[in-house]
């Protein structure tokens, strides 16, 4: 009997330890699998210096480059036609709008024999002086009588001179009921009212000169003084258009309330890009270029509003261990960016893949 139970704690025993032994790897096996972190394929780059164009960008308006006003240039007379409409293009010279001249012509037709009445009287004068000098001295005529005809001739021409001067006034008057477009462009407003009677200087219309628009920038004085005549600009509306265009003219003063200055920019062709005086616009002055250390956006990772980078160690073999850091960008162009702070051009960054990267991993490099 004592050796049956014996041998049952023996064996008890034997399976007490079996399932130590097996509880101790089970435990060893976990931490060995943790020691061995596997690695992220990863391909390497250097930052490089790429030329960037140095820029500077403002906000401004659209307008017009010049507006002429056209206004009546004669009075007491009734408007008759009126030939264009807002938006119509217009040429020098087109006639825009008509005034009734029934009464200038009038005028003009009276003035034109009050003219040939002068002539006349002008020519009768003139053979009277004629024949006075011709016997001044004989005594057939007096010295008073010949004095009266030579006076008679010079009252006669200067009749003549006035009559014509009336005639000319009357004609000029008759031009000046057809109302005449002072330069090639564009009405944008029109104040003429058929059958109204204008007074002179009464505005009729107005019009962009040769439809030329521009584009004026509000700047700092402290970016004024990095800008100059012919600098190449773009001007951008949103859902609009885009044009090119170049600085005109520098604003020879600075507003003394915002202590900011106006920059004219000529916008050739703008309005066929559908750009119309009065839109907001912003606008990019290309200033040449600079050379700058980059790197593609593909190596950049956000993270808590910041952009870090991963820098690789020493490498063993085709492993190596990459640390975070923190990079400082600037301009952009197109996928690379300007690096102002944080690396050096013989640094080695993983291409991509940052976002799957912490600080400290192990990753495999792999050759291009």
């Amino acid at each position: 009997m004592k050796g049956k139970i014996l041998a049952l704690l023996s064996t008890l025993f034997i399976f007490i330890s079996f399932g130590i032994t097996i509880g101790q790897t089970e435990e060893t096996l976990p931490n060995a699998k943790n020691n061995t972190q596997a690695a992220l394929n990863v391909t390497v780059i250097k930052p490089v210096q790429l030329d960037i164009p140095q820029t500077l960008t403002a906000n401004g308006s659209i307008a017009a480059w010049q507006e002429a006003i056209i206004g009546a240039q004669i009075s007491d007379l009734c408007l008759n036609e009126v030939r264009v409409q807002v938006g119509e293009s217009v040429h020098k010279d087109q006639v825009l709008a008509v005034f009734a001249d029934d009464s200038v012509l009038a005028d003009v037709a009276k003035a034109k024999a009050t003219v040939a009445e002068a002539e006349a009287t002008l020519a009768e004068a003139q053979l009277n002086a004629d024949r006075a000098r011709q016997v001044a001295g004989s005594g057939v005529l007096s010295e008073q009588q010949v004095a009266q005809y030579m006076t008679g001739e010079k009252t006669a021409k200067a009749k003549l001179q006035s009559a014509k001067a009336q005639l000319d006034s009357q004609l000029l008057r008759q031009k000046h009921t057809r109302v005449l477009a002072s330069d090639d462009g564009i009405i944008t407003s029109r104040a003429a009212t058929l059958g109204a009677v204008a007074t002179p200087g009464q505005e009729l219309f107005r019009l962009i000169r040769q439809n030329r628009l521009e584009w004026r920038a509000e700047v700092t004085a402290a970016e004024m003084t990095s800008l100059k005549t012919g600098v190449a600009v773009t001007v951008t509306i949103p859902n609009v258009g885009q044009v090119q265009g170049k600085v005109r003219f520098l604003a020879p003063t600075l507003d003394p309330q915002s202590r900011n200055g106006l920059v004219y920019v000529d916008l050739p062709n703008a309005a066929s890009h559908g750009l119309r005086a009065g839109m907001f616009a912003q606008g990019e002055f290309t200033l040449g270029s600079s050379s700058a250390l980059t790197i593609p956006q593909d190596a950049l990772s956000l993270r808590e509003g910041f952009s870090f980078v991963f820098r690789l160690g020493q490498q063993t073999q085709d492993h190596a261990t990459v640390s975070q850091v923190k990079v400082q960008l600037g301009r952009r162009m197109g996928e690379h960016y300007e690096i102002l702070s944080g690396l050096k051009q013989e640094d080695r960054l993983v291409a991509s893949g940052a976002a799957f990267l912490t600080d400290g991993d192990s990753v495999k490099v792999v050759e291009k």
